[in-house]
């Protein structure tokens, strides 16, 4: 059989894999490219470009809900139907022009989840190829669950491509995904229960503000379940059963579907990883500041499954872009990652950069915290919009910005903000001299420093 043979080899078409791929094709190397899935990746086919489209709908919704009382007559209804049709205007041409962008620049194309066979060989689509560096970019993909009858749960795939919003919906997992669909799904009609093992949602940001935007979920209709393990889901005609257990009690719901946002974990069940000497844990592939594998060096790997990514997908570009760099001219460039902000698009948007309250407490001797709820500023009245509220964390000494976290309206436009001040070091009264536009939630930031 003939061994087909590539310069690169990019597993996995995302931000990350395509970077890698262009950047190379562009440096005179013969590339490859695999992906079992619609090219284009995670983010643009089944992600944060579609959740944020569906998003568009719940978002009108919840800005004339709360301006009834002050200037709406008639509140406006959700199609889903029509909201999901317009989603697809946005999806459906992602996998052939992504396709097709990659064929036109002369990467060679596989439909298959390829597997290592040695060191720099792997067998895909029923072929041999080897390749002088292989790239794993292959993000990553919903957690598993070890219950009997997990093999019922619906992932955010299926979330996403609803035909009609059920009445009666259950999320296993409070993170991201959980609470962001949970929210969409409310607003659209259905009665949501989130159930999740820990005490509260969202742990990893701000503690005072998850616990404002829970008790603004549950006024929603949202129902949670804290501390407690799902021990089994049965199904029945026309509904699930989901048994759980908390505080040493057996307790069941009903419902209509239930979806696994218990987390992602990085896709690399398939590659076959052992036998091509990559080693790896549960954070994805060990790489060195290079990026590249710190078993193989024909391996380099970017984006969410490496194990030094922040699963963000502007990181991922950025990544992409050293690994191609360090294919194409050696290991010259390193990966420096700057402070990341994030944000749960919830609505309002819960959005943090920088530290956290506790971290600032352990490392810094003087820090000034700033919290308050900014419910009665202008930007919030004129949309009558019940939650605002900020912490900022500030460096004593030094007067720099050293963390930041929001919940509002667009805050996750504002934290923006925050992380270019972070990142550019810059001190509040740098902020204070700075014009903004005015009345803008950029301008708030002035008032919370």
């Amino acid at each position: 059989m003939k061994i087909e043979e590539f310069d690169v080899f990019v597993i996995g078409s995302g931000t990350a894999g395509q970077t890698v791929a262009e950047a190379c094709i562009k440096g005179g190397l013969t590339v490859a490219m695999a992906d079992y899935r619609e090219f284009g990746g995670t983010c643009a086919n089944r992600g944060c470009d579609p959740k944020k489209v569906l998003l568009a709908g719940t978002e009108v919704l919840e800005m004339a809900g709360h301006l009834e009382e002050k200037k709406v007559v008639t509140l406006p209804r959700l199609n889903w139907k029509k909201l999901q049709k317009f989603k697809k205007g946005f999806t459906n041409a992602v996998p052939v022009k992504t396709e097709d962008k990659l064929s036109k620049l002369g990467v060679k194309l596989y439909h298959q989840s390829p597997h290592f066979l040695d060191e720099n060989t792997l067998s895909v689509e029923g072929k041999t190829v080897k390749a002088h560096k292989i790239v794993i970019a292959t993000g990553y993909t919903p957690r598993e669950l070890p219950f009997k009858g997990a093999e019922h749960l619906k992932t955010s795939d299926d979330f996403l491509n609803l035909k009609k919003m059920p009445k009666r919906l259950t999320f296993i997992g409070a993170g991201y995904v959980g609470m962001e669909f949970a929210h969409m799904a409310a607003r659209a009609g259905a009665k949501v229960t989130v159930i999740d093992t820990g005490n509260r949602p969202l742990a990893d940001f701000d503690t005072d503000l998850v616990d404002e935007l829970t008790e603004y979920s549950k006024l929603m209709g949202i129902d949670f379940i804290f501390n407690a393990t799902v021990n089994a889901v049965k199904k029945s005609k026309k509904k699930y059963q989901l048994n759980y257990e908390k505080n040493g009690k057996s307790e069941r719901i009903s419902t209509k579907l239930i979806f696994n946002t218990a987390g992602r974990v990085p896709a690399l069940a398939e590659l076959g990883l052992e036998k091509g000497n990559v080693a790896f844990d549960e954070n994805g592939v060990k790489v060195n500041t290079y990026l590249q594998s710190t078993s193989n060096q024909n391996v380099y790997a970017c984006g969410d499954v490496s194990n030094h990514s922040v699963p963000l997908t502007p990181l991922s570009g950025r990544e992409g872009y050293v690994v191609s760099h360090n294919i194409i001219a050696g290991n010259t460039k390193k990966i420096d990652v700057p402070v990341v902000p994030s944000a749960v698009f919830t609505l309002p948007n819960l959005a943090s950069v920088g530290y956290s309250e506790k971290q600032v407490k352990e490392r810094y001797k003087n820090v000034v915290i700033k919290k308050e709820s900014a419910s009665d500023w202008f930007n919030a009245k004129r949309l009558n919009s019940p939650i605002y509220s900020y912490k900022i964390l500030i460096n004593e000494r030094t007067d720099k910005i050293i963390g930041a976290h929001l919940l509002g309206p667009y805050a996750a436009e504002t934290i923006n903000l925050f992380a270019m001040a972070i990142n550019n070091g810059m001190t509040t009264n740098d902020i204070q001299r700075t014009i903004f536009t005015y009345p803008s939630w950029g301008n708030d930031m002035k008032s919370m420093v």
